[in-house]
Parts: structure tokens; sequence; C-alpha cells
């Protein structure tokens, strides 16, 4: 009679194991193309890839890039409108999937296309001002006028696209002890102590490490065990690899994302590891519109295993889910998320036929929906 007693536990095991994994997928967009209206936020099913609207959140200028605040409780904006740029802070309610405005404070760099959050503060880098903002986080999750503005200089060899600096991305490194910044204007990455409680001083420049000219680096991340780092050049369409160590960074790779032959337009943009650290991925824009997949190899190398199409235009930004299972690519220009499985063991992309309409889509976040 006494083994009976287990069945109950096991049968309650198992339907908790088999319930479905619910996230919120938030998706920032441009709105300036009159077919989007703000941030949009989704519940996605990790297991069957089936979504639903939760909510819009309107009245936001050009929310391109988002981030989550501690505990996710908050979230932040780019405001990307040129030399009025800003950045916006919201409550966020992760079960209804609603966004309470906070408030809004200037950049003072213009097109900021990239914004990093912790407990203390704000980071924005800002494309065309060439420079990085810091704003102070208030109790209520609002931000401070902007505590310290960090303006790169210098230009690199693209008389095009290259002829100032161009600051691309803010990222905390693993151990939270320096910010990378990535320059695609000047060809260089900067490595910043990060003093969170540092005033004006928040940043304050360690290091740089340039890469090759005419490259553009456009976004950087670390491994799953902090060892090496990937940085994606939006110009080339390359990626350089690096070991790193304590705010150092030593290359010791570089490959590319398109075929060998190709002779079209490069427009790198993208780059993630999956959840499990043994793939990572990449998206080109321009004539391509692919993504190219490398398994992680011993030592943190790269080596290829397949190009997809996005089947799409644009696909300025992707994101794979907390699990693993899916990848979903934002398409900019034809207005829409595609939904890929993921093969777990060989990193392979398969279309699930699932697409999320939305306009403009540049941006995507997954958080817990509790």
């Amino acid at each position: 009679m006494k083994k009976l007693l287990f069945f109950p536990v096991i049968m309650l095991a198992l339907q908790s194991c088999a319930q479905k994994k619910d996230y919120n997928l938030i998706v920032g967009t441009y709105t300036n193309t009159g077919k989007s209206e703000g941030i949009y936020v989704y519940d996605f099913d990790t297991n069957t890839a089936a979504f639903k609207a939760k909510s819009v959140t309107k009245n936001v200028e050009n929310p391109s890039f988002l981030a989550l605040g501690d505990g996710n409780k908050t979230i932040y904006a780019v405001n990307e409108t040129g030399e009025t740029s800003a950045a916006s802070a919201f409550n966020f309610d992760p079960v209804s999937g609603k966004l309470t405005f906070l408030n809004k404070q200037v950049t003072n760099g213009a097109d900021p296309c990239y914004i990093i959050a912790d407990k203390k503060n704000v980071i924005t880098a800002n494309y065309s001002g060439g420079s990085i903002s810091v704003f102070g986080i208030e109790k209520n999750g609002s931000l401070s006028a902007i505590k310290q503005l960090v303006k790169h200089s210098g230009k690199s060899i693209d008389k095009d696209r290259q002829g100032s600096s161009h600051v691309h991305m803010a990222q905390f490194s693993p151990d939270h002890k320096y910010v990378v910044v990535d320059d695609l204007g000047t060809d260089k990455i900067y490595l910043y102590n990060y003093n969170p409680d540092g005033g004006n001083k928040v940043l304050t420049i360690k290091d740089s490490v340039a890469v090759t000219p005419g490259a553009g680096p456009r976004h950087l991340i670390f491994s799953k065990d902090a060892k090496y780092a990937y940085l994606i050049h939006e110009i080339d369409g390359g990626i350089t690899v690096f070991s790193y160590s304590d705010g150092n960074l030593t290359e010791i790779q570089k490959t590319k994302i398109t075929e060998d032959g190709f002779k079209g337009e490069n427009g790198a943009a993208d780059i993630h590891l999956s959840p499990d650290g043994k793939f990572l991925y990449a998206s080109n824009r321009g004539s391509e519109n692919k993504i190219t997949i490398f398994a992680i190899e011993k030592g943190g190398l790269l080596s290829i295993r397949g190009y997809v199409s996005t089947l799409g235009k644009g696909p300025r930004n992707f994101a794979i889910d907390p699990t693993g299972k899916h990848l979903l690519v934002a398409h900019q220009y034809t207005n829409n998320i595609v939904i890929f499985e993921r093969n777990m063991e060989t990193g392979a992309l398969t279309d699930t036929g699932k697409r999320i309409e939305v306009g403009a889509p540049v941006c995507l976040i997954f958080a817990a929906a509790k």
C-alpha cells in the first residue's frame, strides 16, 4: 500500500514537467515608419512557439532598443530621434505585460542604438553622437538626469561609414567590473572601468583594442564560461574571436559570416550564443538576409555549420528563447518576426511557418512571465 503513495507524487511531477513554459516576448520597433505603434509584448510558449498579444505601449518615439531592469520590474528604451534623442523608463508588469511610463531623459548624444541597465545605472550607446550616456536609477525605477557623457573621437578608412566615431554597443563584462564599448567609426573596442557609484565618473577608460581597419565593430558577446568574446563586424561581415581575462581581450581567430565567393552587400547585424553555449549565430542584412551557424570548438574557436535564409528582409536583430528551442528573427523591412525551431544537438534551424506580424521590429527580449 505504501508504494501506491508515490503514484500521485510522480504524476504531479510529470504534470509539472509537461506544463508549458511561458515567457514575455518584448519587441522594440521604429515608429516613424507608420507601421508600428510602440513597444509590443507577447506571451510566448517555448514548447509550441504559440504566441498571443498581451499589450502595446503607444506614444513612444522609435523605441528601437530595449533593456530589462533589475528584477524584470522595469524596462528602459532608447528614443532614437536624431539630435532630440532620449532614454525612457517604464514600470513593467510581467503578468499583464503592461508598461507604465515613468520618465524620459535626453541622452545629449544623437541616435542611441543600444541600452543596458543594472541596479544602479542605465547606459546608452549613441551612434551618430559617437558617445556614451550614463543615467542613475531612482528608487521608483525612473531615470536620473544624465550623470556622465563620454565622447569618442577619431575615424577609420571607410570614408562613407567611418568619418567619425559611431558608438554601436555597450556591454557589461561577465564579472561586471567593466563596460565594453564597440565603436564602428573608429574600428576600436573600448574597455572602461565600471564604478557604479562613481558620480560623474561611472566610466573611466582602461584600454582600447584596435580591430581590422574598415571592419566596423558592431556587437560583442561573451562565452558562457566568460573566457572568450565574439565580435561581429558590420561593414566587412567578419567575426573576431578573443580570449578574455579581467578586462583584457586578446585576438585568437578571424572568420566571416559569408560564404566563399560572396560578392553582395554586407550588413552584418546581430550575434548570439545558444543557452548551452555550444553554438553561435550571426545575422547578415544587406543582400544576404541570412543567419550563419557556428559551432563553438575547443579553445573557443568557431567552425561554420551552415547558412539559413531568414525568410525576410532586414534581420537587424534576433533572439533565442531561454530554453534554446526556438530562434526568432526580427525583420525591419518586411515587418514580421519569423520563428525557427532550433535543433539542440546540431544547431540547425527549421522554419516553423509561424510569423508574428508587427511593424519594423528591431529588438527582441525575453522575460519571465511571473
